[in-house]
């Protein structure tokens, strides 16, 4: 089927919760933070967990419902830390916004507009050490007049003067359950037709991530139209197929270097990305039927090599930071 003509509108934006309570699967973080709401009293806050879980989408409603539209921009600042995460940043951008006054509590068109402003730091684990030390000062400085959101993966990434400044809120992974059910309703609200199958194959591919299963659905949608299949949905995911990750296992299993390079080679050859195999790889080991020792030795390798694609992604960011 050709595919449909649709808005150029992200689906992950025309399907973002508006409003706390909307929020998936994250039942106790959205108790306490509609207390916050009624109350208009909001601590420093510190969202964390896996990606596409909803931390973002929280931090953003929180402002909106305590600023509403007229108030917005001018009480509430956004960064993404991954980008903007020197110290500079820091002592100009943050230290300007955080330092300016505000006028006192006073309620606008239905919203409590209380008496600070709000500094919303998504990634913000990927600020340098640096910079998180001079965040702490002006933390403690403007702490009457500017509220902070810092957004994480790893809690770990952030500094312990930062993080015990914060009021702390974990954001579990989504259930298969859960996920399903949001893609079911954004299919029915886009007209696209989703078999069990299909829909069991985007779970599976997202790991978890709602984000990332709404942006490869609108990515199928554009491209295979209405009618969207399993095979579909991987191609436009980069997931290395099942038979590539069975044929570089069976070939190691062998002992045949020639035959394990070939497989390695050609997997480079098609372009896939080192990281995704590697988990992918991880998954089918488990799987496997051979020994736990045998298990533990290869994921230990796997792990190894995982770490060295992870220092050099951060060393070519490194490097375009400083180019740029």
């Amino acid at each position: 089927m050709a595919p449909i003509m649709q808005s150029s509108q992200p689906w992950v934006e025309k399907y973002r919760p508006k409003q706390v309570k909307d929020v998936a699967h994250q039942d106790e973080v959205v108790r306490v933070l509609t207390n916050t709401l009624e109350t208009g009293s909001c601590p420093h806050m510190l969202f964390y967990g896996p990606p596409g879980t909803g931390k973002t989408t929280t931090a953003l409603a929180i402002a909106h419902q305590l600023f509403g539209p007229e108030l917005y921009k001018s009480r509430v600042l956004e960064l993404n830390a991954s980008d903007d995460r020197g110290i500079n940043v820091v002592r100009t951008k943050i230290k300007d916004f955080a330092a300016v006054a505000v006028g006192t509590n006073q309620r606008k068109g239905g919203y409590p507009c209380p008496p600070y402003k709000i500094i919303v730091l998504d990634e913000a684990d990927s600020m340098t050490e640096d910079a998180q030390n001079a965040l702490r000062r002006t933390m403690e400085t403007y702490s009457k007049v500017t509220r902070f959101f810092f957004i994480c993966n790893y809690i770990s990434r952030i500094i312990e003067p930062l993080a015990s400044r914060c009021a702390k809120f974990r954001f579990k992974p989504l259930s298969e359950e859960i996920m399903s059910n949001r893609i079911l309703y954004i299919c029915n609200e886009e007209g696209l037709n989703l078999d069990a199958k299909a829909l069991s194959t985007l779970s599976s591919i997202s790991q978890g991530d709602l984000r990332r299963a709404i942006t490869y659905l609108q990515s199928a949608a554009r491209l295979f139209g209405s009618s969207i299949s399993s095979e579909d949905l991987i191609s436009v995911s980069g997931v290395v197929p099942a038979e590539v990750v069975e044929a570089i296992l069976k070939a190691c299993k062998s002992g045949n270097f020639d035959s394990a390079n070939k497989e390695v080679n050609n997997f480079i050859a098609e372009g896939y990305p080192a990281s995704q195999i590697l988990t992918q790889l991880f998954e089918a080991i488990l799987d496997d039927d051979i020994s736990d020792e045998q298990k533990a030795r290869i994921a230990k390798k796997l792990g190894e090599a995982d770490k060295v694609t992870y220092k050099m992604t951060f060393c070519f960011q490194k490097l375009y930071t400083n180019t740029t």
